[in-house]
């Protein structure tokens, strides 16, 4: 299977810019991954679609302010978490431009922070160390000077840094939103729970690999970057309890089948998973997902296409283009069951 199976032409302007507003009021193409049957809906209708005895499985990961911007313009966004101290941070990085971060160069920041190139990695990124305030808190810190770290389709300055985030997000640590999960108000999950559905949490810290293009012809080829992934004991039993897993979002996903794969059945873990799902896949957790519109040639394609079928997802993704959806991160979800 090739990467180009996995790709389509997609009408610039349907590249969302903006969310939804308010967050429910996104549209929802409902999915039959047996029949391929479509309906279209708004999304605050899903909870019809929800049954007593589901079990949705939420992201809680939440989004770091990671985009920084040296005070002579040298771009840093931030990848993970390396060490952590009073007054000192050591981060992995991409820079741009690259030619300016050799090893050595000192940069500042708003005089917040003082950062130095530690080291430069086999795939170009950086690792940068962080020197500010002892007495503060780094993270404190980077919300003051982070900027959200937006895919470069969107082009739209946003006004509120918490529409790149889920309602329930709470564990720092993402590079990128789970944006399935931002279509969802406490209301409506409200709304669900009085119907008889468990609501559990998974976290999943994403990291930029997750939306890199896939640059071989092979499938098989490509490699994932690993992502720190935790399910406590208390969730697993709600999800081990439930008729029906809904994962809400591919990044849910990803989790549960990583544990399912390695325990044979849901169990607490925490760890990294560089799991790649792409046709043809086994599913062991996972009945039914709450999903955006992904890139065409992307791990994400793949795995969507793997639950339903390519050719039923590619004839969901016509149908999408034709009525007019919206894409992406910002966009409009499925609901595939």
């Amino acid at each position: 299977m090739t990467t180009k199976d996995f790709f389509y032409n997609l009408p610039p302007e349907l590249i969302a810019q903006t969310p939804a507003e308010p967050r429910d009021s996104s549209r929802l193409l409902r999915l039959d991954r047996n029949s391929g049957e479509i309906s279209h809906h708004i999304f605050r209708d899903v909870v019809d679609f929800l049954r007593p005895g589901d079990c949705l499985v939420l992201n809680d990961s939440r989004v770091l302010p990671a985009r920084l911007f040296t005070d002579d313009g040298v771009e840093l966004l931030l990848l993970q978490c390396l060490e952590l101290g009073a007054g000192t941070s050591r981060w992995e990085c991409i820079v741009k431009p690259g030619r300016k971060c050799k090893i050595g160069k000192k940069f500042t920041i708003s005089n917040i922070f003082e950062v130095e190139i530690a080291d430069v990695l086999e795939d170009g990124n950086r690792v940068i160390d962080f020197r500010f305030d002892s007495a503060s808190d780094f993270y404190s810190l980077l919300d003051t000077v982070g900027n959200m770290p937006l895919p470069p389709y969107i082009t739209e300055k946003l006004s509120d840094k918490e529409r790149y985030q889920t309602v329930y997000s709470h564990e720092l640590g993402s590079a990128a939103a789970p944006t399935a999960g931002l279509h969802w108000t406490p209301e409506l999950l409200d709304k669900a729970r009085d119907k008889g559905v468990s609501i559990a949490r998974i976290t999943l810290h994403v990291g930029l690999g997750t939306f890199r293009p896939v640059k071989v012809d092979d499938v098989e080829q490509h490699h994932m970057h690993s992502e720190h992934y935790e399910l406590t004991e208390e969730n697993a039993d709600i999800i081990r309890g439930a008729n029906r897993v809904i994962a809400v979002g591919t990044t849910s996903v990803r989790t549960l089948e990583t544990i399912a794969k390695r325990f044979g059945e849901i169990a607490a873990d925490s760890g990294f998973t560089d799991i790649f799902i792409y046709p043809p896949y086994n599913f062991e957790a996972v009945d039914a997902m709450i999903t955006n519109f992904h890139l065409p040639e992307s791990t994400l394609m793949m795995l969507v296409s793997a639950f339903a079928g390519k050719d039923i997802v590619f004839a969901a993704y016509d149908e999408a283009i034709a009525e007019r959806y919206r894409f992406f991160s910002f966009g409009d979800a499925m609901m595939i069951d």
